[in-house]
């Protein structure tokens, strides 16, 4: 017999169409404020791979702890193996990003906005019900302390990858051929 959901599992299914469409404006963010210099640290700055990996960076680890910091007490959330779920949403989109991209591009030879639209679809529905799987058949996660290190360790690199990414294909801007963040020191 199939369980029901709970509330926080509804959640992060919801996230799916949510944070697709968070992380679809997401994209445009660094443009819409006129480049701003720390809008930039987090958000997408030019059209490379790389960067469209922004668009589900801040918008997961926030739709978490959201949830999470007004939920918890309510529906007594287990603290570790909902950051853990955090954490595998959020690797499995970044990682889903690229791959899905190079494989698309390599496979068939296109390039398509379709194609790289869906991509942000599918990334996000992968780390969401990787996720959801996570929350609801592990007995305990990983320690949140352990979690929240690695989160600001992600964050950090990216803010380090933003400011002086490798001159790699993965960073560089398909239309301007620039790397990273255009800013003056």
């Amino acid at each position: 017999m199939k369980r029901r959901l709970l509330k926080e599992e509804r959640w992060i299914i919801i996230g799916v169409p949510v944070l697709f469409i968070i992380g679809s404006l997401w994209h445009s963010i660094y443009e819409f404020t006129g480049n701003k210099f720390l809008v930039g640290l987090f958000a997408a700055v030019n059209e490379s791979i790389w960067e469209h990996t922004k668009m589900v960076l801040l918008p997961i680890i926030a739709w978490f702890l959201i949830y999470y910091l007004v939920f918890s007490k309510k529906h007594k959330i287990n603290k570790d193996k909902w950051l853990t779920s955090l954490l595998v949403s959020l690797l499995t989109s970044i990682i889903s990003i690229p791959m899905l991209y190079y494989f698309y591009t390599s496979a068939f030879g296109i390039e398509s906005i379709v194609c790289d639209i869906l991509i942000l679809f599918l990334a996000i529905a992968f780390g969401q019900s990787l996720a959801l799987h996570i929350y609801r058949y592990s007995s305990k996660g990983i320690n949140h302390n352990l979690v929240s290190v690695i989160l600001i360790l992600i964050i950090g690199g990216y803010i380090f990858l933003t400011l002086s990414p490798p001159k790699i294909p993965m960073f560089r801007d398909s239309i301007t051929k620039k790397y990273g963040i255009e800013y003056k020191k």
